[in-house]
């Protein structure tokens, strides 16, 4: 059974516990928001592995929800009563990965969200299995476990080369210090979040000016700028 986490927006409560129900049966963990700002909340928050997306949202509507979330990395799949090309166009252009125009049956609904599903995980996979990783003129190459920014080697732990890598490879995307641990310790490992911290600290020192692109987000954790806010 599928347990993709899927975030359903639409403002008409019959049509979105509708999609709700079908993708449930389904296998998949659903999420739901009425309005645009509630789903740009759900979606930085949860990170869904899909979005189903109504255009027509009051408040901010569907497509600054595409222009928002762009740099996130999450497919959106558009579902819309408007059948103008224009605005189809315009929602791809925007970020969204298909769209789907009302009425739709539940059956084309979930083909067409497998099928972006698909296409990502093919994606995730074709990133897993690049050995480097680049951004900001900092460069790791996973295979050989070495690291370098604008030509010059750097000499990390272990523990500085997976925080640096798991930051690289999600640019733009905030994490607790809980969620890095776990990311690159596991669930379970006994370490304290201060010692993140330590870590951080440790990895700005050794990049030098390069160490300002892991930002500090007050409250929160860290995240690695991503490369459309040079």
């Amino acid at each position: 059974m599928a347990r993709e986490k899927i975030l359903v927006v639409d403002d008409e409560a019959d049509i979105r516990e509708l999609i709700e129900y079908n993708l449930m049966k389904e296998g998949y963990h659903v999420l739901s928001a009425a309005t645009g700002e509630e789903a740009v909340e759900k979606a930085q928050a949860e990170k869904p592995d899909l979005i189903v997306l109504d255009l027509m949202l009051p408040g901010i509507d569907g497509l600054d929800v595409c222009r928002t979330l762009s740099g996130y990395d999450i497919p959106i799949l558009m579902a819309t009563a408007k059948n103008d090309d224009a605005d189809i166009i315009i929602g791809l252009e925007m970020g969204a990965d298909d769209y789907i125009t009302k009425p739709f049956s539940p059956r084309v609904l979930i083909a067409r969200i497998r099928a972006v599903l698909r296409r990502r995980k093919k994606h995730q996979q074709a990133v897993k299995d690049e050995a480097v990783i680049s951004l900001h003129g900092i460069e790791l190459d996973t295979k050989r476990h070495s690291a370098s920014f604008d030509g010059t080697l750097l000499d990390l732990s272990a523990t500085e080369f997976a925080i640096l890598e798991f930051l690289l490879s999600n640019p733009g995307w905030v994490f607790s210090r809980g969620q890095i641990i776990e990311a690159v310790k596991g669930s379970d490992y006994p370490v304290t979040e201060r010692s993140v911290d330590v870590q951080i600290l440790a990895l700005r020192r050794k990049l030098q000016d390069k160490g300002a692109f892991i930002e500090t987000v007050r409250g929160i954790g860290y995240r690695m700028i991503d490369g459309r806010d040079d």
